[in-house]
């Protein structure tokens, strides 16, 4: 190490980004080590660097794995695998207090008295070693750093009322695959991690999880280091553990490794206790989420000063004891009593006669005991390695394929595909070696393809045990005196003894009325339990649905897709709903909050989708006095507000605050002060589910069909329907108020007080006939005179295109035969045609004149609030009689002799007589005064 080398300590809780805060370190440098506690995690690491920088420059270097490009200049590995005398500018060690690990702490605690970079060397860990470090390693300097989000105890919950992306925590294969069992029955499945898992399987399981298939996972205590896992709370089945010897409690800061788990970046996370587990003591619970714990005083140590003279020189310096009171002996571990074994084998004893087969027997002794079956086994498969590679160098290649052929199936269950998987770990090890087998590179790709075989096996088994996806099939039970088989299919049919017993819809149960008393009540008991699991995947994939399997009805119904999920209920705002959801009891309180979570968001993003230019005016704070007031008008309006309503309110803005209005698409009309965004099909939808709501109505009116300009009047419609439909109520039609503006544009042009007729834009754009125009222009408040008149046949000649859009509409002219059938009257007839009524009933009936329907306009003095004059008004005795002076015979008045022509009029108005003052309340009333001031 260089005088210039920097020792740091880096040390805090979990959560804290150390492990990333080493990386980032390392890579600042040329080359570097960084030395990891699991090949789970040094796999993990890897793949973030080698995204980082490439696979050209990244080495992995674990006990059953080995990728070293000829350019590497970061390695990654676990700490027994890390490479000695490289002379690295930067090196690393994560989760350092693992020095006082009984079997493994010696490695760790080796690493920290000698494995040194020239630049820098990290220890990364818990605060509970620093003192080991201040006294073993005194230029060392030390940071803290805090957990980025909190960790609360939570206490003990029953495993079926385990909140989602929860980790329940087991200490032994047979404690998990129970666990995972249980929540397979009761949640829908749940995903298993264990150390022992190759780091294929662990990622494919964990991807289960991750990728939200499972929202539960189940894991030994491997998962306390480092690996970086979406988990909000974590659960401890049990507070002990064996490790190896004996069962023991598990310690306050052994606890924290795991709990710390919960609650990454920046969220928070949770711990317990689940099953059988105690609650844990107040200052334990308090301790984990404080992060104080009790400082270790002793570090495992084991001499690394070895002799390779003898067998016994070589066991006799891995037992000295060391000289320091910080450090304690560690107890013998397995390569230790593996090579007292073999040197007890007079074959074995006899080849190790000098220092270079002595060597090769210690590495031989390394191999870990991946297969766990018992220490003579393991000693004995050790002793045929050793025979082999002193007698002939290298293991024999047809031994080789021997021992991977017999490995090399998938077949059987869990326990035989995890047996096996340990097994080929052995030899995909030995294949990791240098000069231990003939071809490495075959072999190495021999061992990694079938243990990316086995743990594909071993996945599809993992998932197909404790990962019910379709949820098929759950026998349960009852208190009964017999088992009943349920079965949900996937149509929501639920059977039970292959007996129809009802449907699943949406999240509600419906029994088959045809079962009655004592059996209906089994049927129903044995549904919901087989149902359990069937709700929570339900309530997942409704969760993780898109917006378009969601709707709203016109009754404020919520459905996903053909089933009914909930309601809209009124909330403090009209923008601002509320959901009740349709989730049966049985389906227990996640999935009625996940359920009732999802279509929150759901309204809440239709909400602001279809009114955002409303949303955006009740959140502009430019706007103030008046305008502002105004803005929450419209708002509460739901942003269609009659104008005859705020009359005052409208005259009191000035033109600067109608201009800030006018900016978020506000448009004053005549009638109506309207958003016209907010008048589209969708919008208008939705803002009259929102108006029934806030007013309390039992019975929502549905919106009008789409594309319609103009709508029958609804009978027995409650206020207001016709202005949130975008529609203002006039006769016997309603008319879209934005058409009704542009039909108040035209009319604002005509001599309303004099009289005027309808013309061809005014029936076009209402799409009306003539008829149904004249009741509509009564419901404006006009009044509307019928007239009949000759009607004036256009010249053949001076047909255009130009002077058919000019000819005014009227009503279609009847048929010949029924023309005749209409009587003119002596006192509408011209004179000539009195005088000779005989010639005139002798002519042809094809010389007859053609008569048309017309009708004359005026505003309607008496009226109520701009809307029109009454309804006894429009239909009072003397409708559809002529006004003004009297008429010639065809029907038009009569003006003054020698009078000028009056432009497109066909009447002269009245002779004149005292004007009344004008209506200030008329809508065209500055119109009206124009022409007054025009004379």
């Amino acid at each position: 190490m260089s005088g210039s080398s920097r020792i740091v300590a880096v040390l805090g809780p979990t959560n804290t980004g150390k492990t990333h805060y080493a990386i980032e370190r390392m890579l600042g440098y040329r080359t570097g080590v960084i030395g990891l506690p699991l090949r789970l995690l040094a796999r993990e690491v890897y793949d973030k660097i080698v995204a980082i920088r490439g696979p050209s420059v990244v080495a992995l270097v674990t006990g059953e794995e080995r990728i070293v490009p000829p350019r590497a200049q970061y390695w990654v590995c676990t700490v027994e695998a890390m490479p000695e005398g490289m002379g690295a500018d930067f090196v690393a060690i994560d989760e350092i207090q693992l020095c006082a690990d009984p079997e493994r702490g010696h490695v760790f605690t080796d690493r920290l008295l000698r494995a040194r970079g020239t630049n820098e060397t990290l220890f990364l860990g818990s605060d509970t070693v620093r003192g080991s470090i201040a006294a073993l390693v005194p230029e060392a300097q030390f940071v803290r750093r805090e957990r980025m989000s909190q960790l609360v105890y939570a206490g003990s919950k029953k495993i079926s009322r385990m909140p989602s992306r929860s980790a329940i925590v087991g200490f032994s294969v047979d404690s998990v695959y129970a666990i995972a069992e249980l929540l397979r029955r009761q949640k829908g499945g749940a995903a298993v991690v264990m150390g022992a898992l190759s780091p294929r399987t662990r990622n494919a399981q964990v991807d289960l999880y991750q990728n939200g298939e499972v929202d539960y996972l189940v894991a030994t205590d491997a998962i306390g280091m480092g690996l970086n896992l979406d988990v909000n709370h974590v659960a401890f089945s049990s507070l002990s553990k064996f490790d190896g010897r004996r069962m023991r409690p598990l310690a306050p800061n052994e606890l924290a490794q795991i709990a710390g788990r919960a609650g990454r970046g920046m969220s928070d996370g949770t711990f317990g206790v689940t099953g059988e587990a105690p609650p844990l003591e107040d200052g334990v619970a308090q301790a984990i989420m404080d992060s104080r714990f009790t400082p270790m005083k002793k570090l495992n140590w084991r001499n690394a000063a070895l002799r390779f003279g003898s067998i016994d020189a070589l066991i006799d310096s891995l037992e000295v004891s060391p000289n320091d009171e910080h450090l304690v002996k560690a107890r013998p571990a397995d390569d230790l009593n593996v090579l007292k074994s073999l040197s007890q084998v007079t074959e074995v004893a006899s080849r190790a006669n000098d220092g270079q087969s002595i060597r090769l027997l210690w590495d031989v002794c390394r191999i870990p005991d991946f297969r766990g079956i018992s220490h003579a086994e393991h000693a004995s498969l050790l002793e045929v390695i050793y025979g082999h590679l002193h007698e002939r160098g290298s293991i024999p290649d047809d031994f080789m394929a021997r021992q991977i052929r017999r490995i090399d199936r998938t077949d059987g269950d869990i326990d035989a595909l995890s047996k096996r998987l340990a097994y080929i770990r052995t030899w995909t090890y030995v294949a990791q070696r240098n000069g231990w087998v003939h071809d490495e590179s075959h072999w190495r790709d021999e061992t990694r393809t079938v243990e990316d075989r086995l743990s594909d096996a071993l996945h599809d088994r993992l998932t197909q045990r404790f990962v019910d996806r379709r949820t098929s099939v759950l026998l349960r039970r009852l208190k009964q005196k017999e088992a009943l088989l349920a079965e949900v299919n996937d149509k929501g049919e639920v059977t039970v003894e292959g007996e129809f017993v009802g449907r699943l819809e949406g999240f509600r149960f419906i029994p088959d009325k045809s079962a009655q008393g004592t059996e209906a009540k089994a049927l129903k008991s044995a549904s919901l339990q087989a149902l359990a699991p069937q709700f929570h995947l339900r309530a997942d994939r409704f969760y993780n649905a898109p917006d378009t399997e969601i709707d709203f009805t016109d009754q404020g119904g919520l459905m996903w897709g053909e089933y009914a999920v909930g309601k809209l209920v009124a909330g403090a705002e009209p923008l601002k709903p509320m959901v009740e959801v349709f989730v049966d009891e049985a389906a227990g309180p996640e999935v009625e909050q996940k359920v009732q979570r999802r279509l929150q968001h759901f309204i809440d993003r239709k909400v602001a989708a279809l009114f955002e230019p409303l949303l955006n005016l009740s959140r502009d704070e430019e706007l103030s006095g008046v305008a502002k007031g105004f803005a929450f008008r419209m708002v509460e309006a739901l942003g269609v507000l009659p104008r005859a309503g705020v009359a005052q309110e409208v005259k009191d803005l000035d033109q600067d605050a109608r201009g800030a209005l006018r900016k978020h698409g506000i448009r004053f009309g005549q009638f109506t002060i309207f958003m016209p965004l907010l008048l589209k099909p969708a919008p208008t939808r939705l803002r009259l589910v929102l108006w029934a709501l806030a007013n309390g109505l039992q019975e929502f009116p549905e919106a009008p069909p789409p594309g319609l300009v103009t709508v029958p009047v609804a009978k027995d419609a409650p206020e207001g329907y016709d202005t949130m439909c975008g529609y203002r109520d006039a006769g016997e039609r309603s008319i879209r108020i934005d058409m009704l503006e542009r039909l108040a544009d035209m009319l604002r042009a005509e001599d309303s007080r004099g009289g005027f007729e309808a013309k061809p834009d005014m029936l076009s754009i209402t799409g009306m006939t003539l008829e149904q125009f004249a009741d509509l222009m009564q419901g404006l408040g006009y009044k509307a005179e019928r007239g009949e008149r000759e009607k004036v046949k256009a010249a053949p000649a001076e047909t255009s295109e130009t002077n058919a859009v000019e000819q005014p509409a009227v009503e279609e002219t009847p048929a010949p035969e029924a023309a005749t059938e209409e009587v003119v009257t002596p006192a509408e007839a011209p004179a000539e045609a009195t005088d000779n009524t005989e010639a005139a009933a002798e002519a042809p009936a094809t010389d007859e004149p053609e008569v048309e329907v017309f009708y004359t306009f005026t505003w309607g003095r008496q009226r109520q609030a701009n809307r029109g004059p009454r309804r006894e008004q429009r239909q009072g005795p003397g409708k559809g009689k002529p006004r003004g002076k009297p008429q010639d015979g065809r029907g038009k008045p009569q003006g003054k002799k020698g009078g000028k022509p009056q432009g497109a009029k066909t009447f002269s108005s009245r002779p004149p007589k005292k004007e009344k003052a004008i209506d200030p309340d008329n809508p065209f009333a500055a119109a009206l005064m124009g022409l007054k001031d025009g004379n």
